[in-house]
């Protein structure tokens, strides 16, 4: 059992017989009345995200989890597929349970699969990927780091981001996978 003073960012935890994924929580402790926790949950099985608060102190069964490495293959109306890079076992997971995951992966990239209770049920991203640009307007003479404004660009997985006007097409670019902004020139 896992109470609400032990809940971290990433936890996974069953409430109502749903499993949630811990998005973000806190401890409120009002002047009158007793603490309570307000939580952001995202349910495992579509991807969707909750409000719910607990009382201080409540208990969820704790949930087991395990990560593999597997290579994502592709994704089609339905699915995203997966393979072990030992086994060479193949996995599918909902497409729509991980479509923001996905907006930063390219085909025959390795990734961390999360499993749930032994059942594939996300992707464990790095903090940052490098993704080329494959389209954007062009840069003209005098855009420089300095000069401040953006425009809109589209990655090679499709993911479109804003980046300063100087980068073009072609240049890989480092983003921040939990916000989905620029952070650089890779």
């Amino acid at each position: 059992m896992i109470s609400t003073n032990q809940l971290k960012n990433g936890n996974h935890i069953e409430v109502d017989g749903t499993i949630f994924k811990v998005v973000e929580f806190q401890h409120v402790k009002p002047g009158k009345g007793p603490a309570f926790v307000r939580t952001k949950l995202r349910r495992s099985s579509d991807g969707n995200v909750i409000d719910k608060t607990f009382r201080a102190g409540e208990k969820f069964r704790s949930v087991r989890t395990e990560v593999r490495k597997m290579q994502y293959l592709y994704s089609d109306e339905s699915d995203a597929h997966f393979m072990d890079v030992e086994s060479f076992e193949q996995s599918a997971i909902p497409a729509a349970a991980l479509r923001d995951a996905l907006r930063w992966t390219k085909a025959s990239d390795n990734v961390d699969l999360l499993s749930i209770d032994g059942v594939p049920a996300d992707i464990q991203l790095p903090s940052a990927v490098d993704l080329e640009v494959t389209e954007t307007e062009p840069g003209l003479r005098g855009d420089t780091a300095s000069g401040g404004g953006t425009k809109p660009a589209t990655l090679e997985t499709g993911a479109q981001i804003n980046v300063p006007l100087f980068v073009n097409i072609g240049d890989k670019v480092r983003v921040d996978t939990r916000s989905g902004e620029y952070m650089s020139r890779a």
